[in-house]
């Protein structure tokens, strides 16, 4: 017992730690190649702080249980938006630009309908896993192609400006080229080691708190259906929860955003798409009556209440935060109440 309570609190200090390491990498690379930030969010964020998903559904899929994979994907797409996104803007409101209104979150939505449609006769085949994981090249191809022609647009005027400013000062620049040059590689090195350091350390943290977490729930008696549908679903998400808390902490409102869209777009396209490949899933039809409408009513309300945000020029803030939080908890007591029943 004394193990476990110790794994949770060595786990959560490394897990804010390593979360730290994680944004201030990511956002060292953003600056240095001049990437906006909701793409690293989407990209590097989405993609890194989903790898325990992954892990676990493909592992699953190889032994056989490939209906594990979905309920893992869905059921974190669920806590990333219900509680991952409502903790987080009810800690640091969010700013919400036009690209996300416009395109990021209808985009969201469309992968999540394909989801359920592909769902509809209650099985996922080898060529359905196919589709997705094509949607997932042509999904991130277009993110990074818009992404970075939306962020040259929005910083035009500001490069202008700049340019303006810093004309007189070009000599100086010159003589200081070969010096900022020596400056570049270490500067992209370091970035790159914090990166990877705080997302290995992030998953590591992560696992550890679930399995203390784990092996306390099972002295108190708690069922293994419960623990694996609130304590380890949960603790699959813990590295979008941190890392979203700290990149809205340290003002990266689009990078924390870009964190849960990306992890959801490939939660519902590479994580059940691979398992897929690997495994046809005969679903259980309670996963469509419940997770997957679950996920797409949530899906819907993000997007009006992003939408609704935006319109009215305020922040993505604690009211929003609060509802999908409410949300959250109605869903895991309706969970609850279906397993006991």
């Amino acid at each position: 017992m004394w193990l476990a309570a110790l794994a949770i609190l060595i786990g959560l200090a490394i897990l804010v730690w390593s979360a730290d390491v994680f944004i201030d990498g990511a956002t060292a690379l953003a600056k240095k190649f001049s990437v906006p930030s909701f793409l690293i969010g989407v990209l590097i964020l989405g993609i890194g702080t989903s790898a325990p998903e992954m892990v676990v559904s493909v592992l699953a899929a190889i032994e056989g249980s490939p209906e594990l994979a979905l309920g893992n994907a869905y059921g974190s797409n669920i806590i990333n938006i219900a509680l991952v996104l409502g903790a987080t803007v009810l800690i640091s409101p969010i700013i919400i630009r036009r690209g996300i209104v416009k395109r990021d979150l209808p985009l969201l939505l469309l992968i999540t309908v394909i989801a359920a449609w592909q769902l509809r006769d209650g099985t996922l085949s080898q060529a359905d896993g196919i589709v997705l994981l094509i949607l997932l090249v042509a999904v991130l191809g277009l993110q990074i192609i818009m992404s970075i022609r939306e962020g040259y647009h929005e910083h035009e005027d500001d490069i202008v400006v700049a340019n303006a400013d810093s004309a007189h000062s070009n000599n100086l620049e010159h003589l200081n080229n070969s010096e900022s040059l020596e400056k570049l590689e270490p500067s992209v090195t370091r970035g790159l080691v914090s990166l990877i350091i705080g997302m290995l350390m992030l998953v590591a943290s992560s696992r550890a708190i679930v399995w203390g977490a784990v092996e306390l729930a099972t002295l108190w008696g708690l069922s293994e259906l419960i623990i694996g549908l609130t304590i380890v679903a949960v603790g699959t998400s813990l590295p979008e929860l941190v890392s979203s808390l700290s990149a809205a902490r340290k003002g990266e409102h689009d990078m924390a955003l870009g964190n849960i869209i990306g992890s959801n777009i490939f939660n519902t396209l590479a994580v059940v798409g691979l398992a897929t490949v690997i495994a046809p899933i005969a679903a259980d039809p309670v996963i469509l009556s419940r997770d997957v409408m679950a996920m797409g009513v949530l899906t819907i309300l993000l997007v009006t209440l992003c939408a609704f945000a935006f319109k009215t020029k305020r922040q993505f803030g604690r009211t929003s935060g609060a509802t999908l939080v409410l949300f959250f908890m109605g869903y895991t007591a309706w969970l609850i109440q279906s397993v006991s029943m």
